[in-house]
């Protein structure tokens, strides 16, 4: 039996008091509702809610203050964080303060009712964070509101108070060293150094030098002794990129490093003891690479303890035109005359595939800034900047315009928002048309996940989640051959 209990929902929309209100009431629960901090104020002088649901943005003030107030003197009581003001900077706010969940507007109501029963079942509240973090501003290079942004800030916050080491994946360019300097500049370890290296642009035979150091003589051309990136980072960040291109022997060491925390240099016998958070990255596959062979096992485990999946700028398409401004805004601010972007720039902008993910658009948005000589974008001149030969995405392969009529047609049609009667059907319809749409896909590459992935527009992680949530067995999804 679900535990029930009283909730106090404060929000300025009276739309999202009933809709919230009646769904929680549905359950079990006791509700009232306020439309300011005033409100909330009088109401909880004579009423303790076993949680509060505040918005962000009320009337008379900003929703967070005083939350860390109310959960010392209500230890007992949790708090569900809502806001339209989609940004890393609310999510880690609201952690900040104690919140127990931070649910961004428009949010599904499924979500908040087990976000609601889940405080309930835990009601041991929290003390809150000391509000002394820095914070990020508007100019924070993670930019974007869409769903999958919002579970990537939402990880953010919650691993910025603990030392865990997280894995960030992704395609190339998708701003997986942004999540790493994010995650350093904004925890626990922001005075002390963040070092970054990337696997795959040194040598193999250097690899353990770079990380571990070397000692004077060790090897042609080491002069003197010299700390690796490990003693350098000493207290504070190691990012280590492109950790799928690291040779087998390098990950033995590394393992060994992971474990007994102590660096042992080239060609030196003295262990010196280092103190490092752990961030790695990759777009490969790790798990393939195990099953190759090529990628240790037991590395993976140590390394994947929170994993952050970023999804490709195709899989987001409501953030291009936010990112594509924040780009050139960014670049007024760096001297450049100010643009604008005109609105057939922005509808072309939405139709792009994006291979080469918000790098290639922050590099295109660059040259328009540089390049263009009037003050309004228009879709012409961005045509001129894209690669030639590109292919838009709704002229691309038939699986992925199937892919992107059906999300675009349920999402137009029944709507994704928080006051949408008809989420519960199209959840309904996506878990009947998508298992079909990845059998004939995988079935039309004879199983290659790799070329699924592609054609469907979305990762191979997110392929092997849908496979797995499913239930699909890829190795059975091959084409008939007639027989």
């Amino acid at each position: 039996m679900k535990a029930t209990g009283s909730v106090l929902v404060v929000d300025d929309d009276p739309a999202i008091c009933v809709v919230v209100g009646e769904a929680l009431r549905r359950q079990g629960h006791k509700v009232k509702t306020a439309a300011s901090i005033r409100e909330r104020s009088a109401l909880m002088d004579s009423f303790t809610p076993d949680v509060l649901i505040t918005d962000v943005m009320l009337p008379d003030g900003d929703g967070l203050e005083g939350v860390a107030d109310i959960l010392v003197a209500r230890p007992r009581m949790n708090v569900i964080i809502l806001s339209a003001q989609n940004t890393l900077n609310t999510a880690i706010r609201a952690t900040e303060k104690g919140a127990f969940e931070y649910l961004p507007k428009p949010f599904d109501l499924n979500e908040l009712t087990r976000a609601v029963a889940d405080a309930l079942g835990t009601r041991d509240g929290s003390e809150g964070n000391p509000d002394d973090a820095v914070l990020p501003n508007d100019g924070m290079p993670l930019v974007g509101r869409s769903p999958a942004m919002q579970e990537v800030y939402r990880t953010i916050a919650r691993v910025l108070s603990n030392d865990l080491s997280i894995l960030v994946l992704g395609e190339s360019g998708t701003g997986k060293e942004l999540v790493a300097e994010a995650i350093h500049s904004l925890g626990q370890r922001r005075t002390k150094p963040f070092v970054a290296i990337n696997m795959a642009a040194i040598p193999r035979e250097l690899i353990e030098a770079e990380l571990f150091g070397y000692e004077k003589g060790a090897f042609t051309g080491a002069s003197a002794r010299t700390a690796g990136k490990f003693e350098q980072a000493q207290g504070g960040t190691l990012f280590l990129d492109e950790i799928g291109d690291m040779p087998m022997e390098a990950q033995t060491r590394l393992l060994r490093v992971l474990q007994s925390g102590e660096v042992t240099t080239v060609g030196g016998s003295k262990p010196v003891r280092v103190n490092v958070r752990i961030i790695a990255a990759t777009n490969k596959d790790l798990p393939q690479l195990i099953d190759e062979g090529r990628f240790r096992q037991d590395l993976y485990y140590r390394l994947n303890v929170v994993p952050i999946d970023l999804p490709p700028l195709r899989e987001r398409r409501e953030d291009v035109v936010l990112l594509a401004r924040h780009f050139l805004e960014r670049a007024a601010q760096d001297g450049l005359p100010r643009k604008a972007l005109a609105e057939d720039a922005a509808q072309l902008l939405m139709t792009w595939h994006w291979p080469g993910n918000v790098r290639e658009l922050q590099n295109i948005m660059q040259r328009l800034a540089v390049l263009t000589r009037e003050n309004m974008i228009t879709a012409e001149m961005l045509r001129s900047m894209l690669p030639l030969g590109a292919v838009p995405q709704d002229q691309g392969a038939p699986a992925e315009q199937l892919a992107h009529v059906v999300r675009d047609w349920t999402k137009r049609q029944l709507g994704i928002g928080l006051a949408s009667p008809q989420r519960a059907l199209h959840d309904d319809l996506l878990r009947v048309v998508e298992p079909v749409l990845l059998q004939e896909v995988l079935a039309s590459v004879d199983g290659n996940q790799i070329r699924a992935a592609g054609l469907l527009g979305i990762n191979r992680n997110t392929l092997r989640k849908k496979l797995t949530d499913y239930g699909l067995d890829p190795l059975r999804l091959r084409a008939h051959d007639g027989s």
